[in-house]
């Protein structure tokens, strides 16, 4: 099977990239290799699946040296020209969107990388799947886009109409975007909201990445509402192995979705949203503790109140994801925690 994966020199985009060819796949990697965080650390992630980077011109196409069945683009999603010639010269038969402009706090600095990435890029992405047949487009959304609701844990089946924060808000309008194209088009799109991944490659601007950093060198760490958060923590195996899953689990429509009472994360349409979580929130202070005993070095700690765009809790309701995938998170914090700083003591320390 031929597919695309936006965001390959990314966290999730890299790992799923590579489950993919190791089953077999044709896969095409795609990501602008923007410098929202340490452009070494997607470098390696590249090489890993052997790109090298330096190689990579713009919009030119390269062979992994490490997989027959592996190529990789340098483009920006924005470029819709050279996105649409992609979509017509290699023929996909599935995309699988994981590029975006992440993070929550960075919204609040630079709310137009979000508009141009994650609103404007997406658009590309539909416009490509509809124009070019694709069997099923499954896409990256977030957790965030629960916001206010305090129901727990947080279903599919809930409002998510007041998001707190600009980046929540664009990964709401991706799912209102894929309704309509689903519904116009026939197309087939699945929206999956990740909640707080982590592991090794990691993302440096998340607070699992900060905090294990600034321990390990001995700085202080902002500990915001002093701690007093939770957290469903998702190691990035569970995460890929949920997307790998809902890419062959194509939405049909529900025949018996009504607008009466809409169900929304359904429709009639070929439409479907899944959370992906561990189902089991952590206390951030307790988090804290675990990477502290992984790590074997006690935190120096900035006792800070709640940031804007932060919610206090996330919590995941997968029951129907678990239904139609037979799968399950299971990858504890601790576990997780320790596979994560010992490939960190590797990669920073060698």
């Amino acid at each position: 099977m031929k597919i695309l994966v936006t965001g390959t020199a990314g966290f999730v985009g890299f790992y799923t990239a590579l489950k993919l060819i190791e089953a077999g796949h044709e896969v095409t990697g795609l990501d602008s290799v923007n410098d929202y965080y340490e452009v070494e650390l997607k470098h390696a992630r590249l090489k890993e699946t052997g790109i090298d980077i330096a190689d990579a011109e713009y919009g030119r196409f390269l062979k992994s040296s490490r997989f027959f069945n592996y190529e990789f683009i340098k483009l920006d999603l924005g470029d819709r020209e050279r996105m649409e010639s992609l979509f017509k010269e290699r023929g996909f038969d599935r995309v699988c969107h994981l590029a975006a402009q992440a993070g929550v706090r960075y919204s609040l600095d630079n709310p137009y990388a979000y508009i141009k990435s994650n609103l404007a890029g997406f658009l590309t992405i539909l416009e490509g799947c509809r124009r070019n047949k694709i069997e099923h487009l499954v896409y990256a959304s977030s957790s965030s886009v629960y916001g206010l609701n305090q129901t727990m844990p947080f279903s599919t089946s809930h409002n998510v109409d007041h998001p707190v924060s600009l980046y929540a808000a664009t990964k709401k309008s991706n799912e209102l975007m894929a309704h309509s194209y689903s519904h116009l088009y026939n197309l087939p799109v699945t929206g999956l909201r990740f909640f707080t991944v982590y592991g090794p490659w990691g993302r440096p601007d998340m607070a699992y990445f900060k905090f294990a950093k600034a321990i390990a060198e001995g700085r202080t760490i902002d500990v915001y509402n002093n701690g007093d958060m939770m957290r469903d923590f998702t190691y990035i195996d569970d995460i890929v192995e949920g997307v790998v899953r809902v890419l062959d689990i194509i939405p049909t429509g529900d025949k018996n979705w009504s607008g009466l009472n809409p169900d929304p994360s359904s429709s009639s349409a070929p439409y479907k949203i899944y959370n992906i979580g561990n189902n089991n929130p952590v206390k951030l202070i307790d988090f804290i503790s675990i990477i502290e005993n992984a790590l074997g070095k006690k935190a120096k700690m900035n006792m800070l109140p709640m940031q804007p765009g932060d919610v206090y809790a996330t919590y995941a309701d997968i029951d129907n994801l678990a239904q139609v995938a037979s799968f399950k998170p299971s990858t504890s914090v601790e576990d997780g925690i320790k596979q994560f700083i010992d490939w960190f003591n590797e990669f920073y320390r060698k």
